[in-house]
């Protein structure tokens, strides 16, 4: 027993790695705008490139776990991610930070979606691995505040380089945590990686985002903007049909016909869809509107931070008093209404404001996310635990790029609508129209107060705009939950959806791959039925 607890400071670790380089970025951005005059839409790309390469390798980085071992890939992924980090570290152009943020998502795309495979080996008992959820969650949320203010701290001392170089001691740190203490597992019977499907995914992928980032400068009728997004949705569409017609699928579509599964995911897939865009917007306000420094916006997003703590903490034991529909339900809605009232924002409301709203977005992202995600890992069959986490994670990130995506170009489309450059010069205006924090060097270097008081007036409108959005979505989401989503407080209606579910395709296709018979498929499926999880493997208390 101790040593699974012991296994799972192992993933923890892990998980810090990459909570501490998605805030370090989203607060060094205005920083690297500045000195290397990054566009909106290239610090867009900086966010997304790490994500979008991360989405499409999520799904065959399950699969490799599955076949090769998933403590082996874990540990691979980790130091591809060093590795990135040091490329990071060391390049000095907007292009080589975009590359290197796409390097570290491939280590990133193996750690996730494996360090969430392991746990049902470890964790057998619903209530463990509940709890083991909340901690892994807690930790990634751990990195969230501290990576701002650690690289709030650098970026106040160093070069903006040293953001990259604090990935470096935690994921060498997380490598020998994993080769110590976590114990190996794979699938006896694992699918083959589909490199055409890892490509449809990762060109569609890519090619949407691509044509949501560019279409605010653009346009969104122009014939580049609409090509690039046909494309990716035929490519996705491809993806699709051809995983339909796969024996053994790397996208597992037959998983998304349990409606637990589904819908859970879904919610999921929307708080990080807000979660991201907030991160995106939020350090600009309070780094270029607000006035605040790189370490003192760390600390100031604190409260989110600290909401979205004490949430996934207390969440499991309302989860088994109420049931995970209300409590998931309920987080979204009080996302919603932190999102609503966010978008009320004005030039004068000051950090007190954005410290409120922020401290419900944390509590609502909490109480969303750690219930969700447990009920979707608990509805995997546990030989496919690395796929199907894949899966997961992958329409989370998916989530997350289109988040950044979308809020940003909302963001930049009524940012330049909004913005005044009225008889400045025209390489000047050009300039200030690129982001903000370029308006307020062009208002500096040219003595133009307006055009400060512009720009921020321009942003918050954009940021308003976006946290609209996302008040209206969440809203949708709850609806969703509240009317669709299983309640595990029901077993008769759940053991009969889930017996309906494996008795389809999903378990024709475990027939022929590892030969069960009817008799002992139907045994499996009555005992995930009853217990509301998928059965732990034969080594799980190893």
């Amino acid at each position: 027993m101790g040593r699974r607890w012991w296994a799972l400071g192992a993933l923890v670790a892990s998980m810090l790695v990459l909570g501490f380089d998605l805030t370090i970025l989203n607060v060094a951005l205005p920083t690297i705008a500045e000195e290397l005059g990054a566009t909106t839409g290239q610090q867009q790309w900086m966010a997304d490139a790490y994500v979008v390469v991360f989405a499409a390798l999520m799904l065959p980085a399950g699969l490799l776990g599955d076949r090769f071992g998933r403590r082996r890939m874990l540990i691979t992924g980790l130091a591809l991610f060093l590795a990135g980090s040091l490329m990071g570290a060391l390049v000095g152009s907007v292009e080589l930070v975009i590359a290197a943020r796409a390097a570290m998502g491939v280590g990133g795309a193996l750690v996730m979606p494996l360090a969430l495979a392991v746990l049902p080996s470890l964790f057998g008992d619903p209530k463990d691995r509940t709890k083991a959820v909340g901690i892994i969650s807690a930790a990634s949320a751990l990195g969230v505040p501290l990576g701002p203010i650690i690289g709030g701290w650098l970026l106040e001392h160093f070069w903006w380089g040293s953001i990259f170089l604090v990935n470096i001691p935690m994921a060498a740190l997380g490598i020998t945590a994993c080769v110590l203490l976590l114990p190996e597992t794979s699938d006896p019977a694992p699918p083959r990686v589909d490199t055409v499907s890892t490509a449809l995914t990762a060109l569609g992928l890519g090619a949407l985002i691509y044509g949501i980032i560019e279409a605010p400068g653009r346009g969104w009728g122009s014939p580049l903007v609409v090509g690039v997004l046909a494309a990716g949705a035929a490519l996705l569409t491809a993806l699709v049909l051809r995983e339909r017609r796969s024996a053994r699928p790397m996208l597992d579509l037959v998983l998304l016909r349990h409606r637990g599964f589904l819908l859970n995911t879904v919610a999921a897939t929307l708080v990080m869809f807000v979660m991201s865009g907030l991160l995106f917007l939020l350090p600009v306000h309070l780094q270029a509107v607000l006035g605040y420094g790189a370490l003192g916006t760390g600390v100031r997003m604190l409260p989110m931070m600290g909401g979205l703590m004490v949430a996934a903490r207390g969440s499991g034991a309302l989860v088994r008093r109420v049931g995970p529909r209300a409590v998931i339900g309920a987080g979204l809605v009080v996302l919603a209404f932190a999102a609503l009232l966010g978008s009320r924002t004005t030039v004068d409301s000051g950090y007190g404001f954005t410290a409120l709203w922020l401290s419900v977005a944390g509590l609502g992202f909490g109480f969303a996310v750690v219930p969700a995600m447990d009920g979707a890992i608990a509805a995997l069959p546990a030989d496919r635990a690395g796929s199907g986490s894949g899966l997961l994670m992958t329409v989370r990130q998916v989530g997350s790029a289109v988040g950044i995506a979308l809020l940003g170009s909302l963001l930049a489309a009524a940012y330049t609508s909004g913005l005044d450059t009225s008889g400045l010069p025209a390489a000047a205006a050009g300039t200030a129209g690129d982001s903000v924090v370029a308006a307020h060097v062009v208002a500096d270097r040219l003595d133009v107060p307006r055009l400060a008081a512009s720009a921020d007036a321009a942003y918050i409108h954009g940021m308003n705009l976006a946290l609209l959005v996302c008040g209206i979505a969440a809203l949708v989401s709850a609806l969703l939950v509240m009317t669709l989503l299983p309640d595990s407080r029901e077993p008769d209606s759940r053991r009969e959806e889930d017996k309906s579910t494996r008795g389809g395709a999903d378990r024709e296709r475990e027939a022929v791959r590892d030969g069960t018979t009817a008799r002992e498929r139907a045994t499996a499926g009555e005992t995930e039925g009853d217990a509301g999880v998928a059965p732990a493997p034969a080594d799980a208390g190893q």
